[in-house]
């Protein structure tokens, strides 16, 4: 068991260290360590390599996939921008420059957490020049813009780490959702509240002309009426409380949408179809991410981190997922990188006795806060978004971002706390 278990170990540092192909990593060096720690390819053994790709197949597949049928004709039919476009200009009033931003920021996220791939620039593109008119630093558009991957990754249904953390947790969704969006509307709101302030003590002089344009940049072009479009976004959101199972609920409101947008039913259905190749990634994340937890448990490598992680575990389980996942996504950059080290403690911390949901948050949140701190992201996020905001530099966009991650990771910090004391 022990060259088992230094082979995983030696998998996990190369998933860490992103230089090779993360889902590849995960399967193969799995698969070897499994090999080595003699479990038999099939057969009727206890435990073998087909039971343990078996065991990948979790529930929540169903759910990502009737999530983005959901997504896809949401957005063929038109009603995605029209709720994006609302949620805009309500931005607007809210507080002008920093009011759409955040809005766009927020609507990006929301795109993201239904998809699993947050891209701010969707959204961005279009409020980031139009903020930068109104008055607003290009930087600070940048970094405010590009928060929606926190609310992407952590209030959603199909990121990697997030359906990782889920399966492994056995908790299905609902609460950690929640749980995320609160933690993600926190960074957004904190660099919103900061950019106000500033400009309300030295408020920008904007002509008429400027204040016109932006206000028809931003109307309803499409026919759509908002109340129509909104409505069976609202009914996903209501099926989705009450506990309906996902995959039903967003079957269900992805043929209301067909219905009330008079959509041919054969189109619908391709549309609909459509949406779901995005499972792709979620997928096999899915899949290859818990036979690898499988092979982690069963050669014995969570017995070996709880003896090492004793001390730490015993003071508080969650406490200490919480540190490790914010660690982990502050050195890998990335949240997906970090599940190869939130997924394998998250099991020390439940074997430790730790509430499932209170550790899952722990164990998806950290990360996903963290993530963008050093960089903004070095492959999606903020460097995406700083082509589409003029003026705008990397360096001093994520400075800018830093204080509300921080004040982002309290926040949790202070869920988390909730969550044990209710729990």
């Amino acid at each position: 068991m022990e060259m088992a278990q230094i082979l995983m170990v030696i998998t996990l540092i190369f998933m860490v260290w992103g230089k090779t192909p993360l889902y590849l990593t995960a399967i193969v060096g799995s698969t070897i360590a499994a090999l080595a720690a003699g479990f038999p390819i099939s057969g009727k053994a206890e435990i073998t390599l087909a039971k343990l790709i078996n065991g990948g197949l979790n529930p929540v597949i169903a759910d990502i996939t009737g999530v983005l049928m959901f997504v896809g004709i949401l957005e063929t039919s038109g009603f995605l921008k029209v709720i994006i476009n609302k949620i805009i200009s309500w931005g607007s009033k809210l507080g002008g420059a920093p009011g759409i931003t955040a809005a766009g920021s927020l609507a990006a996220g929301c795109i993201g957490a239904l998809t699993g791939f947050t891209q701010p620039v969707v959204t961005a593109a279009i409020t980031g020049p139009v903020a930068t008119k109104l008055g607003m630093d290009p930087n600070k558009t940048a970094g405010l813009a590009a928060h929606a991957g926190h609310f992407g990754n952590f209030a959603g249904f199909t990121h990697p780490t997030q359906v990782a953390v889920v399966a492994t947790a056995a908790i299905g969704f609902g609460a950690i959702n929640v749980v995320g969006a609160i933690t993600g509307i926190s960074i957004i709101a904190f660099s919103w509240y900061r950019i106000v302030r500033e400009m309300r003590k030295n408020p920008p002089i904007i002509s008429q002309d400027v204040k016109d344009e932006v206000a028809k940049s931003l109307s309803n072009k499409s026919g759509i009426s908002f109340s129509l479009a909104i409505f069976p976004f609202l009914l996903f959101c209501i099926g989705f409380v009450f506990g309906i199972p996902v995959f039903v609920d967003g079957t269900v409101c992805a043929i209301l949408v067909a219905i009330l947008a008079k959509m041919n039913p054969s189109k619908s259905e391709t549309d609909m179809i459509n949406g779901v190749k995005r499972a792709s990634i979620p997928i096999v994340a899915t899949i290859s991410f818990l036979f690898m937890s499988g092979v982690i448990n069963k050669i014995g490598l969570v017995d070996v981190i709880s003896n090492i992680m004793a001390p730490l575990v015993s003071i508080s389980p969650v406490y200490t997922m919480l540190f490790v996942s914010a660690l982990a996504g502050f050195i890998t950059q990335s949240n997906a990188a970090s599940v190869a080290i939130d997924v394998p403690f998250l099991q020390v911390v439940l074997a430790a006795g730790a509430d499932p949901l209170t550790a899952a948050c722990a164990a998806a949140g950290g990360s996903a806060v963290t993530q963008y701190y050093l960089t903004g992201g070095p492959v999606a996020a903020l460097s995406t978004v700083i082509p589409v905001v003029k003026g705008s530099n990397l360096k001093d966009a994520n400075k800018f971002q830093r204080p509300a991650m921080l004040f982002g990771l309290l926040v949790l910090f202070l869920l988390v706390s909730l969550l044990l004391v209710i729990r």
